[in-house]
């Protein structure tokens, strides 16, 4: 298993290479590392950078769906709110 240290250092890198000249490969590959890094909000920006340079990247879309339901259940907090019409667990 990576640190956390070595995964930071990978995004940088890459980040920096993206700065120079976007590529979906390299856009792929630091939204893995993110995903890795638990920055899954910022793994959907790169997906839809990927997009925007291709609009037929399957994978990035399911990816985007993917990570954002994972979002969507860890910001909700189902012990917060009596409201039973918002629980999650009975979709």
């Amino acid at each position: 298993m990576e640190k956390s240290e070595d995964i930071k250092l990978a995004i940088k890198k890459i980040s920096e290479k993206i700065d120079l000249k976007p590529n979906i490969d390299l856009f792929y590959e630091r939204a893995q590392l993110l995903i890795k890094d638990n920055q899954n909000a910022m793994a959907i920006n790169d997906y839809n950078q990927i997009i925007k340079l291709d609009s037929n990247q399957q994978l990035a879309k399911s990816q985007i769906e993917y990570l954002t339901t994972i979002l969507r259940f860890n910001n909700t907090d189902i012990y917060a709110s009596p409201n039973t019409n918002f629980d999650p667990w009975l979709e």
